[in-house]
């Protein structure tokens, strides 16, 4: 699997953790934010922006929001499943087969 996959596979799990947050929490933040780090991941994975650190960035950033959320709520779902799965992406992007 090539990091380019692993990061397509993360956009769309990060846009359906969003559609679930809105659906079942009424949450807007959730799908709004899902959306947005979801269009700049494409970005990143569509070659439109070259430079690979970005996209690692941007899930460190991710990983930051998703560890506090984790904390503040101390509620494994969403929010640590969601940790869980940006530090796989985080992983998989840089491990080779």
């Amino acid at each position: 699997m090539t990091p380019t996959q692993v990061l397509w596979i993360y956009i769309v799990l990060l846009v359906i953790g969003g559609l679930i947050g809105f659906f079942k929490a009424k949450s807007r933040v959730s799908l709004i934010m899902s959306v947005v780090f979801a269009a700049a991941l494409s970005l990143c994975a569509a070659d439109i922006i070259f430079k690979s650190y970005v996209a690692d960035i941007l899930l460190a950033m991710l990983l930051v929001v998703f560890t506090m959320r984790l904390t503040k709520t101390k509620k494994f779902m969403p929010a640590g499943m969601m940790l869980v799965i940006t530090l796989a992406a985080l992983a998989l992007r840089h491990l080779r087969f």
